[in-house]
């Protein structure tokens, strides 16, 4: 997002052109209530009153809203006061009521995550399931909405976006005049030659892979392309859209003689987007997406796999029963995921264990080595094995996370992050009960993590709409306000003190990251050549790697395939620092950290905003501000709104640093992953590796790790200044707002009094709702543990 965001993380509304725009429309109450049929009934009265609460605040923030534009209408100059609460309300207002909860199914080939999906959904063929390969072949969102039918909507590559892979593809298939034994063995059987010609292919026909780019942009698609770039398929029943959608997100074979139009335009699919009406499963506002575990070829694909791991609060590690127990993919994705909780929105990892029905009873009864009662079925044998696998894997994850995660994050208390679940037996109910098949607590989950998001939204939305009800009322007070400008003179030198602390602040806890960074980067350039020997070295030699190696160059360093393992030269050869920056990268950025530890930013924020509110307090009772209710309410709810904002901010910014490291590798060896790219004739895959080798040497002798810690320290350094600058321009606007109360500009303004008490009591009410709310909960989980077989899953969420 651009640096001219405003405080709130939002774009600002330029004053002259938004003035007098019309706030969007509210939900019709029919609509609104539709979206609770997924909560039972408990949960469905807790998301009612939010909903009433969110509503009514609206209408008030309206009324304000369309109060001050008739006051203000005729008048040539406005206020910037009235221009700053104009903004605000009408930012308010058009704030969404709830951003999307992105819960990733993150799994290799086959590990049964569209089975999931269409599991927990109710849906059994929404989409395509396989047991033998790959079968979903690009990102799928599946959410529900307030629409009447199934709507899948298919999102292709734009022209240029297909040109730039285009031109890689072409390079990727480029031959030698005089190719040598290496490359003649090698080619047909390299994976990424393979999948290379299998789409040139299939978007122009055969020959295709004969020809080069400027023959092929010339050359004329197989399939239809919509100008739109964009493909909507509706249908009254989910296996009418199931039919309509299958040939484009299943993965389409060489060699498979069922293709059809729509297959012709597979190449160009980067994402498909599903929405379901109305589900009595799945919540409006949660968004499941079945992520590919490798990425793609494609830059934009590649970059959007990436975005949308970042984008997920959630990540569900998807693993089959017959491939949890090890392997390098599985460790792959466990990895990616934990980097996704340093750099993104992802709070919460667990590992999900599928088919777990699959079973061979003989087999395991001779490997059996737990318990002493005999087992009488092979449904005793299943919830055994599920029962050992959750202590053994349960174990194993939290320790992996507690070596790279700070140690006061809530995901590391949870008593449960892995559960075995079995889509077959969902279905089948043969050999498990629903609930053994752990279907209906996912859902649970879901559930539980939607209304604890919308019970924090609604509470940061009403007392902030508050906070600015009460200045808006104040401004039409009466009586001049004598002295207040001294007063906030008096609280802004004193916020100039308090900036300065926090700067030092800020600098105490980055420099926390330098010691790390220095041995981290120590342990790359000893360990550097070992590394890039692992990715370089094949067992099978040179046969199959040769274009693969070719295609990791023309990418800088990574090739990513939808059916092969994630190849990042520059990721491996930095992973060394990562691993010694890792546990104080994520305690910086960590939200429960304490000032004393000095480690974690956002503690030092709020000891900043705690000490400006008191001052307020301390202030107004020295000085007797006569509207203190006014003044110091709203002063301390706008700097709770300012440094609010700030989070979002750090958080954006935090992925930048994140990946400042591989960003500055690969940036110093680009040359020679370009030079490497060029090599074409006898033992080319050798004299590529060479070239590479040689390449690294070279940047590492001249400080390149050392210029990847200096470039994070960098970004450490800009966000420093960033969080001090808008801290000082956000606090400095609003106290010159607060001093200007008296300044005889508002008298003209609306009256809002009637506006302000509704809010108030709205303000009120905030905390019966949340009374009612615990009541509620404790009574459900009592119904719960009366009944073992329902009992709920330990809570993740916040009190």
């Amino acid at each position: 997002m651009a640096e001219t965001e405003d405080f709130l993380g939002q774009e600002p509304h330029p004053v002259d052109d938004d003035l007098f725009k019309e706030p969007m429309k509210k939900r019709r109450r029919s609509d609104r209530d539709q979206r609770f049929r997924a909560f039972p009934s408990v949960e469905q009265s807790a998301l009612k009153e939010y909903e009433r609460l969110e509503s009514r605040t609206r209408r008030v923030l309206s009324n304000t809203y369309q109060k001050l534009i008739q006051s203000v209408f005729l008048d040539d100059s406005i206020p910037n006061g009235v221009k700053y609460l104009i903004n605000r309300l009408l930012a308010l207002i058009e704030k969404p009521s709830l951003d999307p909860i992105y819960i990733g199914l993150f799994g290799s080939t086959g590990a049964g995550k569209s089975s999931l999906i269409n599991a927990i959904i109710q849906q059994d063929m929404l989409l395509p399931v396989s047991g033998e390969s790959i079968c979903t072949s690009c990102i799928v969102q599946v959410s529900s909405g307030c629409c009447e039918q199934y709507e899948a909507k298919i999102h292709l590559l734009s022209d240029q976006e297909w040109k730039e892979e285009l031109k890689n593809l072409t390079r990727l298939l480029h031959r030698a005049e005089e190719p040598s034994g290496e490359e003649e063995d090698a080619w047909g059987r390299d994976d990424a030659v393979e999948e290379a010609v299998w789409k040139l292919q299939l978007f122009y026909g055969n020959g295709a892979e004969g020809k080069n780019y400027e023959e092929l942009l010339r050359a004329k698609p197989k399939g239809k392309i919509p100008t739109s770039r964009v493909i909507t398929l509706k249908a009254e029943e989910a296996g009418e859209l199931s039919v309509k959608l299958d040939p484009y997100i299943r993965t389409q074979r060489r060699g498979w003689d069922g293709e059809s139009a729509e297959t012709h335009i597979w190449p160009l699919i980067k994402l498909v987007e599903v929405t379901l009406p109305k589900s009595e499963l799945i919540p409006e506002g949660v968004v499941l997406v079945d992520i590919p575990g490798t990425g793609d070829f494609n830059s934009k694909r590649d970059e959007m796999w990436k975005k949308t791991i970042d984008k997920c609060s959630v990540i569900w590690v998807i693993s089959d029963i017959e491939r949890v127990s090890g392997g390098r993919a599985h460790e792959d994705l466990l990895n990616e995921s934990i980097k996704a909780c340093q750099r993104g929105f992802c709070r919460d990892v667990a590992l999900v264990v599928t088919k777990t029905d699959k079973l061979h009873l003989p087999e395991y009864l001779r490997e059996r080595k737990v318990g002493n009662q005999a087992i009488q079925s092979q449904r005793e044998a299943v919830l055994e094995r599920n029962t050992v696998i959750k202590l053994q894997r349960n174990k194993m994850l939290k320790e992996k996370l507690k070596s790279k995660l700070p140690a006061d994050l809530k995901i590391l208390e949870a008593s449960e992050l892995v559960y075995t679940v079995s889509a077959q037996e969902y279905w089948q109910q043969g050999l498990l009960a629903e609930e053994e098949t752990e279907i209906p607590k996912l859902r649970e989950y879901i559930r539980r993590r939607l209304l604890d998001k919308k019970r924090r939204m609604v509470t940061t939305y009403v007392t902030e709409a508050f906070g600015l009800l009460l200045l808006t009322d104040s401004f039409n007070c009466a009586e001049n306000l004598q002295n207040e400008y001294s007063h906030v003179s008096v609280l802004r030198r004193f916020v100039e003190e308090k900036i300065q602390l926090l700067e030092r602040s800020i600098d105490r806890c980055f420099a926390h990251i330098e010691r790390p960074l220095q041995e981290g980067v120590r342990d790359a350039r000893t360990a550097y050549r070992r590394l890039l020997g692992a990715c370089l070295v094949r067992s099978k030699g040179n046969q199959g790697f040769h274009q693969t190696l070719k295609a990791v160059c023309l990418k800088n360093g990574i090739y990513a395939s939808r059916t092969l393992a994630r190849i990042d030269l520059n990721e491996a050869i930095t992973q060394p620092i990562y691993d010694r920056i890792d546990p104080v990268f994520g305690g910086i950025f960590s939200r429960s950290g304490k000032p004393t530890d000095g480690l974690a930013l956002m503690p030092h924020i709020d000891a900043f905003k705690h000490s400006l509110q008191e001052k307020m307090t301390e202030i107004g009772i020295r000085n007797g501000w006569k509207y203190d209710s006014y003044k110091r309410s709203f002063l301390i709810q706008e700097i709770s709104a300012i440094l609010g904002g700030l989070e979002g901010h750090i958080l954006r910014k935090r992925r930048r640093i994140y990946e400042s490291l591989t960003t500055s590798v690969q940036s110093d060896l680009k040359p020679c992953y370009e030079e490497a790219a060029q090599i074409t004739g006898k033992k080319a895959c050798e004299r590529m590796k060479d070239v590479i080798r040689r390449g690294v040497d070279r940047q590492v002798a001249e400080g390149m790790f050392e210029r990847a810690q200096q470039r994070m320290q960098h970004q450490f350094q800009q966000l420093k200044n960033g969080i001090t600058e808008k801290v000082k321009g956000s606090i400095a606007t609003m106290l010159t707002l607060a001093s200007s109360q008296g300044d005889g500009l508002y008298k003209e303004l609306a009256d809002v009094k009637s506006e302000y008490k509704e809010m108030e009591k709205l303000h009120r009410s905030l905390r019966e709702v949340a009374e009612n709310a615990v009541l509620r909960r404790g009574m459900q989980d009592f119904l719960l543990r009366m009944s073992p077989s329902k009992a709920p899953p330990p809570s993740r969420f916040n009190s």
